[in-house]
């Protein structure tokens, strides 16, 4: 039976140039669609439900490991073959249900080297995104005091409680895969929660991945300037550059690099009352 495969790249020649060179195989595996960002993934996901992705890490807005966190955890994970240009997220690419790691430019031989272990590897057994994030080597952080450490899912959050909060003027050490990071504290936009990672959203455009969850890094976050706009993301009040009403009577904040986020109308109250005189 044939493997059904989604192309996620945002590059149109590289895009339709991989759909050429699968052709080749043609007897193992059927392309049912492509896409070029995260949210016509994330659709065609859904309506297709394909075996395999061949998907690029970077794409506009979520990056590719991003759209994998939002995959639903009840549903199984698609094996997962990596396209891209950068060699630094190697080895957290294996958090997912990953068959391989090709870096660009493609070689045939390298291609035929991944349908290889994509054909001779069993089907996976259903394996929800709460699974992909387990491994305890991916985007380890440093060990400098004031870092926002991993997430040990052995650790207690009462544990996290003990440490002390962050000041302001800290900066945070950030290892994500190969990169490094120093942050200033002040420089963070937002967070995001990406079940037991967090993402970080700083400077220009710029973000990486820490593995402990966004709970456990509230903690130690001053608030304010730090508030919890949802379940799912953690605001600088400093890094909001305006704030327009919902039809849900919530609120809709622009963030200082352009992301939009939505807060409930609970925490709309909250923020409210935390920013009048």
């Amino acid at each position: 039976m044939k493997l059904k495969a989604l192309v996620i790249e945002d590059s149109r020649l590289a895009r339709q140039g991989l759909v050429r060179m699968l052709q080749a195989f043609a007897d193992q595996i059927e392309v049912l669609g492509q896409a070029e960002n995260a949210a016509q993934a994330l659709q065609l996901i859904e309506q297709l439900r394909p075996d395999v992705l061949f998907l690029d890490i970077h794409l506009p807005g979520d990056s590719g490991m991003a759209l994998l966190a939002q995959l639903p955890a009840e549903r199984a994970m698609p094996r997962i073959i990596f396209t891209t240009a950068y060699s630094d997220y190697a080895i957290r690419s294996f958090d997912f249900n990953t068959v391989d790691y090709l870096l660009k430019p493609i070689s045939p031989q390298r291609l035929a080297q991944a349908m290889a272990k994509l054909t001779a590897a069993p089907i996976a057994p259903a394996t929800s995104r709460s699974d992909a994030f387990d491994s305890p080597d991916a985007g380890d952080a440093g060990d400098a005091s004031d870092s926002i450490k991993p997430n040990d899912p052995s650790e207690d959050e009462p544990e996290a409680q003990l440490k002390p909060k962050l000041e302001l003027s800290s900066k945070i050490f950030i290892k994500d895969g190969e990169r490094c990071h120093l942050i200033a504290l002040e420089e963070i936009v937002c967070l995001e929660s990406c079940k037991n990672y967090a993402r970080v959203f700083f400077g220009a455009q710029q973000s990486a991945y820490v593995k402990r969850s966004l709970n456990q890094i509230e903690q130690r976050l001053p608030s304010p300037p730090f508030f919890r706009a949802s379940r799912q993301y953690i605001v600088n009040l400093q890094a909001i550059r305006s704030i327009a009403e919902t039809i849900r009577e919530g609120y809709e904040i622009t963030m200082s690099d352009h992301r939009k986020l939505e807060i409930s109308r609970r925490q709309a109250l909250a923020l409210k009352d935390l920013l009048s005189f």
